[in-house]
């Protein structure tokens, strides 16, 4: 089931962010707005562009989701790799998406006074 929705996921992603995409749903709009005056811009004429439009967005928000957190899943793996394949880096920095706030804002002013020493060491 997972392995399904996955591909599913990623199908619809693919599809959605590719121009003809875009102009599908300008073209739907279109059409829509071409209708309004043949049903007399009734209430019932607007109600079908917001539950449609409304539909769309609440499930592209949970197929986004899905494609973001495999995406940042398999960054953070390569990362990882090659954090791992590096000699002089740290292995402590592996898997530091699973740290807690406190943790992580340490490691962060580390590198950031790292990083200013750096700075303040380069000739110009």
């Amino acid at each position: 089931m997972q392995l399904s929705f996955n591909r599913f996921a990623k199908a619809i992603a693919r599809f959605t962010g590719r121009p003809v995409s875009f102009g599908l749903a300008m073209l739907i709009i279109a059409l829509w707005l071409v209708t309004g005056p043949v049903f007399g811009f009734s209430d019932t004429w607007q109600l079908v562009i917001n539950t449609g439009t409304t539909v769309v967005t609440f499930l592209m928000v949970f197929l986004i989701q899905n494609t973001q957190m495999r995406d940042t899943e398999a960054m953070q793996i390569k990362l990882d790799e090659l954090i791992r394949a590096t000699e002089a880096a740290s292995n402590a920095l592996l898997d530091l998406e699973e740290l807690d706030e406190a943790t992580l804002d340490r490691y962060r002013e580390t590198y950031e006074l790292l990083a200013r020493k750096s700075r303040s060491n380069r000739p110009d």
